[in-house]
Parts: structure tokens; C-alpha cells; sequence
């Protein structure tokens, strides 16, 4: 993984897990799928449901990365830098409107009545996350605002990639973790809270990011 300033692998692992997290958190069907299970089926359940996800996240991730890397001599010149980060930073703020005003009720899913494998329940939420390409435009958003683009180095490229899904299995485990805890008071309303406490965080990350970026406080914010 190729950054455009080279940084330390203590801060290449802090970009992982928090892109990592960015990308997991919203809940979306998968989201709320792991909710479902966490709620009617345990714990574990809920966590390989979130692995599934992550190794599907993980999937576009790497074809995001690969695919920008056409970009990397564009993006050395600063003002194409400027302009990318721009607009990675807007297109954070679109999506955290999206989670802020999103609406859980639409993907709750029929829950099944059987447990199932937990390789069933791995291998189902994989296949409902890859059915979602549209993630690849917040790995686009991500990559660009974090300037954080693959390259032939293997063990940058390695450690960025594992940072991230070592971020979504944190965000899956904490979600079930918590979900697990107040099993017996959870209703719906709790999800609608979650969505709006995601979409702000991503939209107050997303001003900060314009506001570094226009006044150039560049080696700051990433």
C-alpha cells in the first residue's frame, strides 16, 4: 500500500482500522442482519455473520486499491492532491447524510427460525455484503481522503490490508458484543440511533477533512 508522503507502519495500521471501522459500520442489511442473529441466535453467530462481511468488504477493498493505482503519479503534484482529497471529503459527507437519514426499518430482513452453521451464517452474510458493489465508493472516498493507494510493496500492502479487516472485526465485535449485552431492552429505535451517531461522526470527520485540507494542515489530518 502505497502512501503519497511515506509514514510509519504505526500509522499506516491506524489508517487500516479506521477505515476498516468506517466502512463496517453503517447498518445496513448486513448490519442489521448481525443484529438479528446476535438478538435470536448468540453471539458468535453475530460475529461470523460480521466476518463474512469483512472478507467481502475486504474483496472491493483490494479491487478499490488496485484500481487507483493509476492515479498515484497524478496525485504527487499537490494541487491534484488538494483536488483529490476534496473531493474524497465530500463524498464522505454524502454518505454520512445517507446514514443520518437512513431508515433501518427498510432492511430488516425476515429472520430465520433455524441457527443454521455458523458457516451458513458466514458464507450468507459474505454473499449479502458482495451483492453490494456500491461499497466500492466508500473505499474510493476512503482511499482518497487518506491518500492510500496499493503499491509492489508487499508488507505496506499486507499491513494496510489486514488494518482493515482487523478494523471491521473490531466494529462486528463490538456491535455484537454490545447487541448481546442489552439483548432483553433492544428495540428498533436503538438501531435509528446508531445510524444517526455513524452518519454524524462520518460528517463531522468529513468537514474536518475539507477544513484541513483548504488551509493545508495535510500532515495533521492524515
Amino acid at each position: 500500500m502505497l502512501l503519497i508522503e511515506p509514514i510509519s507502519t504505526l500509522e499506516l495500521v491506524l489508517k487500516g482500522l479506521f477505515v476498516g471501522v468506517i466502512a463496517s459500520a453503517p447498518t445496513g442489511p448486513v448490519g442489521v442482519l448481525c443484529i438479528q442473529r446476535t438478538l435470536r441466535k448468540g453471539m458468535k453467530y453475530g460475529l461470523v455473520t460480521g466476518l463474512g462481511a469483512a472478507l467481502s468488504d475486504l474483496f472491493y477493498a483490494l479491487i478499490t486499491g488496485f484500481g487507483m493505482t493509476f492515479v498515484t503519479d497524478f496525485v504527487q503534484t499537490p494541487a491534484n492532491r488538494f483536488i483529490m482529497q476534496l473531493i474524497g471529503s465530500a463524498m464522505l459527507l454524502l454518505f454520512g447524510l445517507y446514514m443520518f437519514r437512513s431508515d433501518p426499518r427498510k432492511a430488516i430482513r425476515p429472520a430465520s427460525t433455524e441457527k443454521g452453521t455458523l458457516f451458513h451464517n458466514f458464507i450468507t452474510a459474505f454473499l449479502i455484503t458482495l451483492s453490494n458493489p456500491l461499497i466500492i465508493f466508500l473505499f474510493v472516498a476512503l482511499f482518497a481522503r487518506f491518500a492510500l493507494f496499493v503499491s509492489n510493496d508487499p508488507f505496506s500492502l499486507i499491513v494496510g490490508y489486514l488494518s482493515m479487516v482487523a478494523g471491521a472485526m473490531l466494529w462486528w465485535f463490538g456491535l455484537s458484543y454490545v447487541i448481546n449485552k442489552v439483548r432483553n431492552n433492544f428495540s428498533i429505535r436503538y438501531i435509528r440511533i446508531l445510524n444517526m451517531t455513524i452518519g454524524g461522526i462520518i460528517i463531522l470527520a468529513s468537514l474536518v477533512g475539507f477544513t484541513f485540507t483548504i488551509f493545508g494542515l495535510h500532515n495533521i489530518f492524515y
